[in-house]
């Protein structure tokens, strides 16, 4: 069976006329649109997804400062309720800075990693995803802490909008060590859709479940950010066909796409929590 997964926060919001202000972006919304984002995650759950990713990529200290704590709850929390029964959670730990500028990582990014590892399992998540990730050491560092939390954890890597951040090779090495440290699945995500393939297929075989949640691409794709019909949901479906063809059980959307491609995906895939 093929899980399905939620599709994006930052620009579902932006597309409903939420302001997603830098750096807070997507987590500005959990002050001053709450009753959007669990509305965000209702329209998913709706549309057929079984797990929901908490709003929580930007709510950690360095963004949020001392707000983070209190950010990353209400993100659990309203993903908690708009979730059907038998739906899982996941808590979202992103990069420290940009997820498509890996030269910006800091050289330790641990310590700040394991408090939003453990202040998302503390909030009960059913699962901790390391997303969105171009740099492999930052990468590997937080799944060590959310590994050491004891809650399941998945990892999902990015080549970046333009795919060009991380070779397949590099990110199959990535997958080889994630999985060494604990991981139980390997993802890529916001690598445009007709991409992300070949980055698909780099991380299958690494032994254990594999799946892909890209982006929407650009508009000489027959897609882009801004195409919302059911058409463009069904060309998203095709191509994820391909990913399901090469192995993956895991499939969602990314930046750009929204309910209707999810909806897309469970009709096409059907789902299972």
């Amino acid at each position: 069976m093929i899980a399905i997964l939620d599709g994006p926060m930052g620009t579902e919001l932006a597309a409903r006329g939420v302001l997603t202000p830098l750096p807070t972006w997507s987590a500005a919304a959990l002050v001053h649109a709450p009753e959007v984002v669990g509305a965000i995650h209702r329209d998913y759950a709706t549309a057929g997804a079984v797990v929901h990713t908490a709003n929580t990529f930007r709510t950690h200290r360095r963004t949020a400062g001392d707000r983070w704590g209190a950010w990353t709850d209400e993100a659990v929390r309203l993903a908690r309720a708009a979730a059907l029964p038998g739906h899982r959670v996941a808590g979202s730990i992103a990069p420290l800075e940009d997820c498509y500028r890996p030269d910006l990582s800091p050289p330790d990014p641990r310590p700040e990693h394991r408090a939003m590892a453990k202040r998302l399992a503390a909030c009960g998540v059913d699962l901790l995803l390391c997303e969105t990730f171009p740099h492999l050491r930052e990468a590997l560092v937080a799944v060590e802490e959310a590994v050491a939390t004891g809650v399941e954890t998945w990892v999902s890597f990015t080549a970046g909008p333009a795919a060009d951040l991380l070779t397949p090779e590099q990110m199959a090495r990535g997958a080889r060590e994630a999985v060494a440290l604990g991981v139980r699945a390997v993802l890529v995500n916001c690598i445009p859709v007709h991409e992300t393939l070949l980055f698909l297929e780099a991380i299958a075989g690494c032994g254990v479940p594999v799946g892909a949640y890209a982006n929407a691409g650009g508009l000489a794709d027959g897609l882009g950010w801004d195409a919302r019909t059911r058409s463009a949901a069904e060309a998203y479906a095709d191509i994820a066909a391909t990913w399901v063809a090469a192995g993956a059980t895991l499939v969602g959307g990314c930046c750009g796409t929204s309910p209707v491609h999810v909806e897309a995906l469970a009709n096409r895939f059907g789902n299972s929590p």
